[in-house]
């Protein structure tokens, strides 16, 4: 039986990439390193190389990975690989922007239903993306809240047991997700 929207008590969204425009935001920051370097680069190539990089086995949490990556990423492109620009990679997550549909619209979604926050992103990101969008959120789980990132089970079970705590169901929700492919 499907239900109309009206009728989920919650709607979960990944934050990074659905709501925050981080693909811009790598792109912006890397630039800048290119531009002081007097190198060029192709954003897409980047962000390849990015994806490749950010999902070995030797990742760490986001967006604190971002160093690891970048000094990875960096000889690829021509960069300078060096530890300040991996710090400036990192911390180029304060200026990531929301897209410009994201914090009016969850404004509007906020007064008819709760909305929950599932982002593998540290709670200190987390906080600046929520600040980003308004503060829309009744509840928010992070990388550090679940201690892992999703897709691992625990991460969902996390948000189904605050479900369950409030006396609701896995069933009452609406899961948004920027589409993979």
């Amino acid at each position: 039986m499907r239900k109309s929207l009206q009728e989920f008590k919650y709607m979960t969204f990944d934050v990074v990439g659905t709501l925050i425009d981080f693909e811009g935001g790598l792109k912006d920051c890397l630039a800048g390193i290119a531009a002081e370097a007097g190198v060029a680069i192709d954003g897409e190539e980047a962000l390849s190389l990015y994806r490749a990089a950010r999902y070995s086995k030797d990742a760490d949490l986001f967006p604190d990975d971002l160093v690891r990556v970048y000094l990875e990423i960096a000889p690829k492109l021509g960069l300078p690989a060096e530890p300040k620009y991996g710090e400036r990679f990192r911390d180029s997550t304060k200026n990531w922007q929301g897209f410009a549909d994201s914090a009016e619209a969850l404004a509007r979604l906020a007064k008819s239903c709760r909305l929950v926050a599932m982002t593998n992103a540290r709670r200190w990101a987390f906080d600046l993306f929520a600040q980003q969008l308004g503060n829309p959120f009744y509840a928010a789980f992070t990388a550090d809240d679940t201690g892992t990132e999703k897709p691992d089970p625990v991460f969902f079970e996390k948000v189904f047991d605050f479900v369950g705590s409030e006396g609701n169901s896995k069933d009452d929700i609406l899961h948004v997700a920027q589409s993979q492919y």
